[in-house]
């Protein structure tokens, strides 16, 4: 980075912050415009920080892969225009013999890495090929995303403002490791997209192709980057889309039959949907799901002696779907809640590694507020915490599974935490309410 990095940050700050303070203008909600400012600057600040920590502190896939490569392609397609054709194509058709770096050599064959380079190499026509300013775009992808989820949760639950600010748009980790060139930032900045449109769209059944195309759009660059968000999330957030539909009705023979007839078919969906992408999970997915797992967690050991970050679930996997049950609560534990503050060995961790603690004490905290019978009586009662919970869950167990490397989960568990956190605050509230009167209950339980 040099000087002019800095000023195009600067410039293309202010170009974020006059389009964002007109389209801020428009809430009457004073709440909405406070966590709105604040939110847009905790970005900036996440941006710039990380620009200089995968600078000075700790390189990897960003400025050693998709950036550098990015601005190797755009060059090339401002030498000569039929280069265009880069950008349209995909990665398995990327000639080797053009790549900046030999030593990327096979990373675009995974059509992930190559997206974002693509991505890398438009943002950089507007930017000059400034790194920071790249990186700010992508941040800002992240930030209208996340505050679109911002949005859908406190559009039904206002008096919850504060949690949910924690939740989405303060958390730590979160906000840093979706701020900068990575797959992190496309992919929460759609899965709030996503949310947002499909609650608008089958909800309040407003702006139909309006919704329809950014939910296009968006599961698009999930499926190419992180299918195994989307195959997590989707069951779970139309099954709360159906049941919120379903507290309208007043006949409870026709709610249980549709509630229990659509969880039925939503689960064989994710298993149907599961199989038929097994390919896009894992290259090894040919011998099953599970094998893949396997040879996840087989890569991972076998360079242990040399990756400080490696990391064991203390629960070994033979491939059975038995042993996958035995490993199922090590896995969210993992994801929930590791590395352990002894296990942090660096810079890079050590944040996650401070907020999994807290996370770790304030669900101790909530069951022993509860109780048990009372913690999971919502995730029973009400369609959006058996959302945020089951997501959360499901989530934390493919990510805990498949990532033995606590330098890659301080990264992979991002898009689940926040939903884990507002779990648990609904939880709190659920049984503020009980406490307050049977009456109250009706309030959370839709």
């Amino acid at each position: 980075m040099n000087i002019l990095d800095f000023i195009f940050f600067f410039i293309y700050v202010i170009i974020f912050y006059i389009i964002f303070f007109f389209r801020r203008k428009r809430y009457t909600d004073p709440v909405l415009r406070k966590y709105h400012r604040q939110s847009f600057w905790l970005k900036v600040f996440g941006t710039f920080f990380f620009c200089l920590f995968v600078i000075y502190l700790s390189p990897g896939d960003t400025t050693g892969l998709y950036y550098p490569e990015g601005i190797n392609i755009a060059k090339m397609i401002l030498k000569d225009p039929v280069n265009f054709n880069l950008i349209t194509g995909s990665g398995k058709d990327f000639d080797q013999a053009l790549l900046n770096d030999i030593n990327n050599s096979g990373y675009f064959k995974e059509e992930s890495n190559y997206m974002v380079t693509k991505l890398v190499t438009i943002f950089s026509f507007f930017t000059f090929g400034k790194f920071m300013a790249i990186n700010l775009i992508f941040s800002m992808i992240s930030f209208t995303g996340t505050w679109r989820l911002y949005r859908f949760f406190y559009e039904q639950y206002p008096h919850m403002h504060k949690q949910f600010a924690i939740a989405i748009l303060y958390l730590p980790t979160f906000v840093f490791w979706s701020s900068g060139i990575l797959k992190d930032p496309i992919c929460t900045g759609a899965l709030g997209w996503i949310t947002y449109s499909l609650y608008t769209l089958f909800y309040k059944k407003s702006n139909p192709v309006k919704n329809i195309f950014i939910i296009v759009l968006f599961s698009y660059f999930l499926i190419v980057l992180k299918v195994y968000i989307l195959v997590a999330y989707l069951p779970f957030f139309i099954l709360f889309l159906l049941l919120k539909n379903v507290n309208l009705i007043k006949n409870k023979a026709v709610k249980t039959l549709l509630v229990l007839g659509f969880f039925t078919g939503s689960i064989l969906g994710f298993v149907e949907i599961t199989n038929s992408i097994q390919k896009a999970l894992s290259k090894y997915a040919s011998e099953g799901i599970s094998k893949g797992i396997k040879n996840y967690q087989v890569n991972y050991q076998n360079q242990a002696e040399f990756v400080e970050s490696n990391f064991s679930l203390g629960v070994e996997f033979d491939g059975s779907v038995g042993s996958l049950v035995k490993m199922a609560p090590a896995a969210v534990v993992a994801t929930l809640f590791r590395p352990y503050l002894w296990e942090s060995k660096k810079l890079s961790t050590l944040l996650s590694s401070l907020e999994s603690l807290a996370l770790m004490l304030f669900t101790i905290y909530v069951v022993l507020k509860t109780g048990l019978i009372r913690f999971f009586k919502p995730v029973i009662k009400s369609p959006i915490v058996m959302y945020c919970f089951f997501y959360s869950l499901i989530f934390a167990l493919f990510v805990g599974a498949t990532t033995l490397n606590f330098g890659t989960l301080v990264r992979y568990k991002i898009p689940g935490i926040p939903f884990y956190l507002i779990a648990l605050f609904f939880i709190l509230d659920f049984n503020k309410k009980i406490k307050k009167g049977p009456e109250n209950i009706q309030a959370i339980a839709v």
